[in-house]
């Protein structure tokens, strides 16, 4: 097994040491060469894979070819896998094992998911956006405010795969959650569509309420005597305001469709009623922040435009008090020889003296006139 053979004649001594070199070698491959193979139980886009019978999750770790073998088996249970940002030859593995449609696949494996209820077979694919606050000290014209992802639920008669894309919407507290409520769980499959939309759902408000700590803050700034955010910080809030919308009002048509699903136990759509009720009210409070982000703008605007007339005043202002000496060195700068003052002694002391008192009597006039 180690691959060397002890030759006649050869003492223990030397043969020791080798012995013990191949064995650390075959333990700690070079670079370059293979190791062992070894079996892996899932691949590496398995987040978690197990069982659940009676509303209760069969202890141990299965391969989700053999939890589909006992799934099926089992009356009244079923398999929950977590995927997470598989490939497509991981999903055509796995579509193979459960019978999904070719087109799931490709939807699956696809980027840029809305929101969407399709019946494909006996499978039911439920897409919903994730959405996840990223926090930032403040607010400039690059800061990422909104994370956003994709999870896809295929609801099975006797499985649930859950697909999620990009970093927010993890799911593993949600199974933890939904395996301390047995009485839930023990509905089928569908229990894990309603326990990932109620938590998508609380995140929306979760999202929306540290949004509307940002709008304040930026109000706050907008009406300050300090200096006012930039035009860029609103653009950028507002692009971000964008994608979370996307995320949150076209999941509104979905959640109502499933309610007359007939698949859909009807035991669950208390549940899922619910989760449509806390819904509107993410919508609406997007649609607030939407509101108050536009006319905090506006009011920006209108600082940006006033700001931008006082400096034109005060330049026009000031090009008055500067025209005073041009025009009376323009006028005695001429080829002129009789001009009053010019021969006099005193005359360039009574230039100056008459350009002061212009100037000056303009910039008073000018200034409690709110020019300057």
């Amino acid at each position: 097994m180690l691959g060397w053979r002890r030759r006649r004649g050869t003492p223990v001594a030397e043969i020791l040491p080798r012995a013990l070199g191949r064995l650390i070698e075959g333990l700690n491959p070079r670079p370059g060469q293979l190791a062992p193979a070894q079996r892996r139980h899932n691949p590496d886009a398995v987040v978690d894979c197990a069982v659940y019978a009676a509303g209760a999750r069969r202890p141990g770790k299965v391969h989700y070819t053999d939890a589909a073998r006992q799934a099926r088996r089992q009356r009244g249970a079923f398999l929950w896998l977590g995927l997470h940002e598989p490939d497509v030859a991981t999903m055509r593995t796995i579509a193979e094992i459960f019978g999904l449609h070719e087109l799931i696949v490709e939807q699956t494996t696809g980027d840029g998911h809305r929101p969407a209820l399709e019946t494909i077979g006996e499978v039911t694919r439920l897409v919903f956006r994730t959405a996840r606050y990223v926090e930032h000290e403040e607010l400039t014209a690059t800061s990422e405010v909104i994370d956003t992802g994709d999870v896809t639920v295929l609801i099975g008669p006797w499985f649930v795969i859950t697909v999620r894309r990009g970093a927010a919407g993890a799911l593993w507290s949600v199974r933890k959650d939904l395996e301390n409520r047995p009485a839930v769980l023990g509905r089928g499959p569908w229990s894990v569509a309603y326990a990932i939309g109620s938590r998508m759902v609380d995140e929306y408000l979760d999202v929306g309420a540290a949004v509307e700590r940002d709008l304040e803050r930026l109000e706050e700034e907008t009406f300050a005597t300090q200096s006012s955010p930039e035009m860029a910080h609103f653009y950028q809030l507002k692009r971000e305001m964008v994608e979370f919308k996307r995320a949150v009002l076209p999941l509104q048509d979905p959640l109502t469709r499933l309610l007359d699903l007939p698949s859909a136990p009807a035991e669950l759509r208390p549940y899922f009623v619910d989760v449509r009720g806390r819904l509107a009210r993410a919508v609406e409070r997007v649609a607030g922040f939407d509101d108050l982000l536009n006319s905090i703008l506006q009011a920006r605007l209108a600082q940006v435009q006033l700001s931008q007339n006082n400096d034109m005043r005060m330049i026009a202002a000031w090009a008055a008090i500067a025209a005073v000496p041009t025009v009376i060195a323009g006028l005695y700068g001429t080829n002129f020889a009789v001009i009053p003052g010019l021969r006099s002694r005193f005359g360039f002391y009574a230039m100056i003296v008459v350009i002061v008192l212009l100037c000056g009597g303009l910039y008073r006039r000018l200034k409690k006139a709110g020019w300057l």
